[in-house]
């Protein structure tokens, strides 16, 4: 069997009700269930989401420990956490695949939010699809397998 850990950080609980112009409409909920339904047999998708940044180096932690791969919205914590740099690090040196996800392209908004402290160690990246990124990063960390 194995093991995806779908990570996401501060605020994207409140996904379809905060700045649907940037982010979309789709609730949270929602897109916990599409990921889930997406699950191929023999295959989990532990979808999670925290507004605390040392509970998302954890579940990092744990994802090594348990040989999970990893789909990771670091929202906020994309421009300036490199504790939870160092955990991605640490991830993809353990040989799992972590795949950094941004529902907005970050390149067309604010100029802050053009920097990635995590994008140098994750597998790859991908932004700018809407929810649909999470299912292109799925797709993508299946390919690699």
């Amino acid at each position: 069997m194995s093991s995806i850990f779908v990570l996401n950080g501060p605020n994207l609980s409140r996904l379809g009700s905060r700045e649907p112009d940037v982010y979309g409409t789709t609730t949270w909920d929602e897109l916990s269930a599409s990921l889930n339904d997406a699950a191929l047999v023999g295959e989990t998708i532990d979808v999670r989401q925290t507004n605390d940044e040392s509970e998302l180096i954890g579940w990092l932690h744990e994802a090594i420990d348990t040989t999970a791969d990893v789909i990771l919205n670091p929202a906020a914590f994309t421009h300036y956490s490199y504790a939870l740099r160092d955990a991605v690090a640490m991830v993809t040196e353990s040989g799992r695949t972590l795949i950094e996800v941004h529902i907005s392209n970050p390149y067309a908004r604010e100029e802050f939010r053009h920097t990635s402290v995590i994008s140098a160690v994750a597998t790859g990246v991908i932004a700018g699809f809407g929810v649909n990124s999470y299912h292109v990063a799925l797709a993508a960390l299946r390919a690699r397998r």
